[in-house]
């Protein structure tokens, strides 16, 4: 392949727990793919090895790359596993147990066998010091420094190597922070060093400590990872910034996103609704639910109006995991902006099992990539759902990743048969109740953005992406009674090209806690120009100068004694008596919207202020159009498909992207790509628009 070695190109890189998927775009909209098994431990040879074969096999140098960002999940596996590094935790006198209480919440109330998480912190290595900032941030008690070095000389001995550093009130005024954590670095000086008021200046005691308390857990593997990955970057060849995807859907430097890993946690599922939110806009669709599938898991969103919601707060680790933000008390609460995800273990690689009470279970154990479903041929026996797809003929033994994953359906059908035996049916009975039940699991998620938060799914457009979204969109749509499903360019790497249509970003967060009616506009004003200056600063390091700086101005509110708030946009920075007015009444439509009522005679309390900080690049983040440059079959080839008793096998055709056009065409159809494919169910009909872009329609809606 001939190449202009004049062009320059853009890379994404999105890391999962089965495939490493990677996405090479063009200035023109041109996409070049690879994806290939992830490599765990080191999931960066993985990305090596893959960028590498890539690039020779596109003929783009090296050096013609100008952009890497990498949506990664090494946090979240991190504190999946429990495989941080162990912490120290230095806080107020009087503090020690703060993480050990945290508050009264529990997934499921009258479940007496339920534990709390153990505290990233053992108690013996959670220290306590002598200081007092007031909560309006006058200092009451100076840090009595002669303490420190006691602490440090207790660290050295237990061979820690992070620390959080979370003092009363020190969201209001961090100065007995920065102290501290300036005499530990004296002292210790490799020690890797959180501290709250960096982190996290905001109110809420629990929560801001056990988010400092989980960035120093994962900080030290986020750091050994990031360094590796640039350093192979660098072997390669490719001299750019290594650019890391955030939880709240920007992107900012590998430095910044080592040193502030829990802002990293959703990495790779925010580029996916990134990449959605974008595509969408330029599509005219402004309403989509994303249904992101791959190896492992199943992840849900809701874009509405063009937008896509943060959540403030959320949780990780233990059942939090696989759970979503109804549920609360399952993890470690985090509060870090995320965009606002359901998450459920309903994969291609999702093992499948009957249970004690002979019941037929799927996920959320996954087979990942090692050793990975058994018609792999790696080692894997248990049955999963990517063997149950291909004895019901959905998936081809040959075309998975351009046909460079060969299939084995012999030891598919054996490890599915097991099922059926201990079942008593017949083998492909037990294939479809497998794939019927990872639906249902992957309705849990989509049914926690929408009809949960009182929305109804058929009002919208099915987004379906990952390497198994496609397969089941059109049944997750008939379930859902919705009438369109869409599927991108390049759909089973599309968080991998997501990661390229995000722009750098950085937040800057204070608390203010303020009844709405008595807050001060000048007081407001103030505190918000110095955190938009902050912001700009920030974008200038990054390169960016004033005619590139994009500033979002948000307000945090509810009504006084709620739990959780509501983003207000303002205009700007100069906030008046009618800026507040104009606040009450978006606050009142938004919780009437998201609540389904209102309170006026309740007070209007802010939490908290955000200004964001996003730089603009001089050509735009979407090409006008994308083309997947990857050769695939035009011909039309046919095998049997199992639909269902209601419809049983079928002859069906199996065709290509490159295929279809404006005109529809019934189902039942196979559309097969390099990295997914498409399932027509009979009752659909199937076409390609303008922009290449799949498109499934019910017949008759």
């Amino acid at each position: 392949m001939s190449i202009d070695k004049t062009k320059t190109f853009r890379l994404g890189v999105d890391i999962g727990g089965t495939f490493t998927d990677i996405v090479l775009l063009s200035e023109s909209g041109q996409i070049y793919t690879k994806k290939l098994l992830s490599s765990p431990p080191d999931y960066s040879e993985s990305i090596e090895n893959g960028v590498r074969e890539l690039l020779r096999d596109v003929g783009v140098a090296p050096s013609q790359v100008t952009e890497f960002i990498h949506g990664t999940t090494v946090v979240t596996n991190t504190i999946i596993e429990r495989k941080g590094e162990p912490i120290a935790l230095v806080t107020t006198r009087g503090f020690r147990d703060v993480l050990e209480l945290g508050r009264f919440r529990a997934p499921s109330l009258y479940d007496s066998s339920f534990r709390k998480l153990e505290p990233l912190a053992e108690r013996r290595l959670r220290f306590e010091v002598t200081e007092r900032v007031a909560a309006d941030g006058s200092v009451l008690q100076p840090l009595v420094e002669d303490e420190i070095a006691g602490i440090a000389e207790q660290i050295e001995k237990e061979g820690i190597t992070s620390v959080a550093i979370c003092f009363i009130n020190a969201y209001a005024n961090g100065v007995n922070e920065k102290i501290a954590a300036r005499l530990l670095r004296e002292r210790l000086p490799d020690l890797s060093i959180s501290t709250s008021s960096q982190l996290l200046p905001k109110i809420q005691e629990y929560e801001r400590t056990s988010t400092t308390a989980m960035n120093a857990y994962v900080r030290p593997v986020a750091e050994r990872y990031i360094d590796s990955l640039q350093r192979r970057l660098t072997d390669i060849g490719i001299t750019c910034d290594l650019m890391i995807m955030q939880s709240a859907g920007g992107v900012v430097p590998g430095k910044v996103a080592a040193q502030n890993p829990v802002y990293i946690v959703e990495s790779g599922p925010a580029a996916g609704v990134v990449g959605a939110q974008r595509l969408s806009g330029t599509l005219g669709v402004s309403n989509i639910m994303v249904v992101d599938v791959g190896g492992t898991t199943a992840k849900a969103s809701l874009i509405e109006d063009g937008a896509f919601t943060v959540a403030t707060e959320s949780e990780v680790g233990g059942s939090a995991a696989m759970g979503h933000r109804l549920i609360q008390g399952a993890g470690y609460p985090v509060q870090a902006p995320t965009i606002d995800i359901a998450e459920v273990g309903a994969g291609g690689g999702s093992i499948a099992a009957v249970d004690q009470a002979n019941g037929l279970r799927v996920g959320p154990r996954s087979a990942g990539a090692v050793p990975g479903p058994a018609c792999y041929g790696r080692g894997g026996e248990a049955a999963t759902v990517t063997d149950a797809n291909l004895i019901l003929g959905y998936i081809s033994p040959s075309a998975l990743v351009g046909g460079e994953l060969s299939l084995d359906r012999r030891k598919a059908e054996q490890a599915v048969g097991s099922i059926a035996g201990r079942l008593d049916m017949e083998q492909v009975d037990a294939a479809y109740g497998v794939h019927l039940i990872a639906n249902s699991n992957m309705m849990r998620a989509l049914n926690g953005v929408s009809s949960e938060r009182g929305r109804d799914p058929s009002q919208y457009a099915l987004f379906a992406i990952g390497g198994n979204g496609s397969v089941h969109g059109t049944k997750l749509a008939d379930d859902l009674r919705m009438n369109m499903v869409i599927v991108p360019p390049a759909s089973g790497v599309f968080s991998a090209l997501g990661l390229l249509f995000a722009d750098v970003e950085h937040q800057v967060i204070r608390t203010f806690y303020r009844h709405l009616h008595e807050v001060d506009p000048a007081a407001m004003t103030k505190m918000l120009m110095e955190m938009e200056r902050e912001a700009r600063g920030q974008l200038a390091d990054g390169g960016f100068d004033e005619n590139h700086m994009d500033i979002r101005i948000i307000a945090e509110a509810r009504y006084f004694g709620q739990q959780t708030t509501l983003p207000l946009t303002l205009e700007s920075a100069r906030v008046t008596r009618e800026v507040l007015e104009g606040c009450s009444t978006q606050f009142t439509q938004a919780h009437e919207l998201n609540y389904g009522y209102n309170s006026p005679h309740e007070k209007i309390q802010f939490v908290s202020l955000k200004v964001l900080g996003r730089g603009l690049c001089d050509q735009p983040r979407v090409p006008e159009q994308l083309t997947v440059q990857r050769g695939s079959k035009a011909s039309e080839t046919r095998r049997q498909v199992y639909f269902g008793p209601e419809h049983g096998w079928i002859d069906t055709p199996v065709i290509s992207r490159g295929s279809l056009t404006l005109e529809p065409r019934q189902g039942p159809v196979i559309v097969e790509e390099y990295e997914s494919t498409s399932v027509v169910r009979p009752g659909w009909s199937v076409e390609v628009d303008p922009f290449s872009n799949i498109v499934m329609r019910r017949i008759g809606a």
